[in-house]
């Protein structure tokens, strides 16, 4: 953070009740959730917020983010009686449980591999320069009352991604605004991405413009460093696309992503893999630059003391008690400077949820807003589709006039991903806080799923060591048929969001609020996924049918219902060896002495016994 910006953003001394810090802190929030964009290490930042704040002032956006800081300085008061409390208390235990977890996680340390963290530059812009290379040197932008991005040019008038239109006007009255293509883009990403695999073939894409790559054995079969290898890369990219890419090379993701956006537009920073190297890299480090930290916690770190990742060791006794155990571990690893080198598509992911949303004019006719609900519903299908799932709670998020977000859920009572299920049990949600909500009007809707069930067909026939009976050349034929018939209507959307949440606690992740949209919408790792457009379109051939491992019938697509059958099926049967078995003993007990001895004989006397459950399958 520049000199400037730790001016405006107050120093903790001054105590957040003044009047002087409270209008300190808002006009530092006003800065919005973009400020370490790139492009603006030149731009005086107090005289953005200045400008800010009086183009916004007595706005409802103005009055709703005043409240939200107000909130958040009654927090800090309350961290700072908190710590106060505790540092009249002996905290050496509390102390040493820092120390000893810092031991264990240094030792899940990783520095064999090389990973690569790829961005686009401005990468909405950039594609839109393509078309219109006339404004390669106009400050221009992506979006409309929202920015979604905004070119380099842009940035030096202190506009960025997430502000309000008429306000980046007010900062850049030459500012040109384009409506985004988000198909357009969505079509120039998938040509990056084929050149991605090359490198990378489990290539991990965060957003729509950038990804984590394991370049390790990449270099390792081609003889190169990873130095050499990404700037490669970055070069066919930029020949083969126009689109020019920045990447940070580290020994995990958390620092790729950090070494990223050190040297953009059009560079590259590599951090060595070495631990003295990257101790004395994050002991300099804002807190506001990891990923994960956003404008909340990193005020909450300054007021208490902590505004490099060097100074969370000289606190660590204070975090458990004044975060939490999961913001204190991941602090820690902050100063450590760990993090995951695994790299994987986000299709091995599991999800958590899926969702979607929407961004629109204030709208508040009853019928406008139910088409709406309907059209994210029919999205939301769609991204469950993608990713093969189903769920069995539903949450509506909507976002009042007055930019206050208000959620609620439902718990369905079965498991829905059909876009007239979603619509039928999110309108009493709707309609609730429609009558429970004064001078209704909204900005914003969306729909998710969590709770999720898993509509992949599970292979049942590898589980019981039995091959799956073959199908004759007529339903063979058949199938083909519909599924060339289901590809020729299938479609691609690229304007639909999908959201999935890792891990990572959300709570944490408050900076990557604009201009990413997921990767999960447009494909992994150069293939682009197709899904009906319409659950009509789906076909309904044999091959949607399951065939039960035990009597080889077709049954149902559904969890429950197939596992019940199988479970009858495998009853049935043991029923049927249990009652075959008595018949037999009973034949048995019947028989001559003389004639049992002459059938044992035959049969052979040391003939094992076998169980009967176990008759009629066969495992591998």
């Amino acid at each position: 953070m520049s000199d400037n910006n730790a001016e405006l953003a107050g120093h903790r001394n001054d105590g957040p009740s003044t009047e002087k810090h409270v209008l300190k802190s808002l006009k530092y929030r006003l800065l919005g959730p973009s400020l370490t964009k790139a492009g603006q290490e030149s731009v005086d930042q107090s005289k953005v917020s200045e400008i800010i704040y009086n183009a916004s002032k007595g706005s409802k956006f103005f009055d709703r983010e005043k409240v939200r800081d107000q909130i958040l300085t009654r927090k800090i008061e309350g961290l700072l009686a908190k710590k106060r409390r505790l540092e009249t208390m002996d905290l050496t235990c509390d102390l040493r449980v820092a120390d000893r977890l810092i031991e264990e996680m240094e030792l899940s340390r990783d520095l064999s591999q090389h990973i690569a963290h790829v961005d686009c530059d401005a990468f909405y812009a950039a594609v839109e320069q393509l078309d219109r290379p006339e404004l390669k040197h106009v400050p221009f932008a992506v979006g409309g009352g929202v920015l979604t991005t905004c070119n380099y040019v842009a940035r030096q008038f202190g506009c960025r991604s997430g502000m309000a239109g008429f306000v980046a006007k007010k900062l850049c009255p030459t500012l040109v605004l384009i409506r985004p293509n988000f198909h357009k883009y969505s079509l120039k990403a998938q040509e990056i991405r084929q050149i991605m695999v090359k490198y990378d073939p489990q290539f991990e894409s965060a957003s729509i413009d950038e990804a984590y790559l394991n370049v390790t054995e990449h270099c390792h079969d081609n003889g190169i460093e990873p130095a050499e290898a990404i700037e490669q890369m970055r070069r066919e990219i930029h020949e083969e696309t126009g689109i020019t890419v920045s990447a940070g090379i580290a020994a995990n993701k958390n620092l790729a992503k950090i070494c990223s956006n050190m040297n953009k537009p059009n560079g590259q920073y590599v951090l060595p893999r070495d631990r003295a190297t990257i101790m004395a890299f994050m002991r300099e480090l804002p807190t506001r630059n990891v990923n994960g930290i956003g404008r909340v916690l990193e005020r909450e770190l300054r007021e208490l003391g902590i505004s490099t990742c060097g100074d969370i060791y000289e606190y660590r006794q204070y975090l458990n008690s004044l975060f939490g155990k999961k913001a204190f571990e991941f602090l820690l690893g902050c100063y450590l400077g760990l993090g995951r080198t695994k790299v994987q598509s986000a299709g091995k992911y599991d999800h958590k949820s899926v969702g979607t949303e929407s961004t629109f004019r204030e709208m508040s006719d009853p019928l406008e807003l139910r088409d709406k609900l309907r059209c994210i519903a029919k999205d939301l299908e769609q991204d469950l589709r993608r990713a093969e799932c189903k769920g069995r709670t539903l949450c509506l998020k909507v976002k009042l006039h007055t930019f206050e977000v208000i959620t609620k859920q439902v718990a369905t009572p079965r498991a829905i991903f059909l876009a007239d299920d979603l619509y039928a049990f999110s309108l009493p949600l709707l309609n609730k806080l429609e009558q429970n909500t004064p001078d209704w009007k909204l900005r914003l809707m969306g729909l998710r799923c969590t709770n999720l069930l898993s509509t992949k067909r599970p292979d049942t026939t590898a589980f019981f060591g039995i091959k799956r009976p073959r199908l004759d050349t007529a339903v063979t034929g058949a199938l083909a048929a519909a599924e060339k018939d289901a590809g020729s209507e299938s479609r691609t959307d690229g304007e639909a969001e999908l959201v999935v949440d890792n891990c990572q606690s959300s709570e944490l992740v408050q900076n990557r609020e604009n201009e990413k949209l997921d990767v999960s919408v447009f494909g992994v790792h150069g293939e682009e996924m197709l899904m009906p457009s319409s659950p009509k379109e789906t076909s309904h051939v044999n091959d949607d049918w399951w065939n039960c491992p035990v009597c080889f019938r077709p049954q149902q697509p559904d969890e429950r219902g197939f596992n019940d059958h199988i479970d009858l099926c495998l009853s049935r049967q043991t029923i049927r060896d249990a009652v075959q078995d008595q018949e037999a003993d009973e034949e048995h007990a019947i028989q001559p002495a003389s004639k049992r001895q002459r059938k044992n004989h035959r049969k052979g006397a040391n003939a094992p016994n076998v169980d009967p459950k176990q008759k009629k399958l066969s495992f591998a």
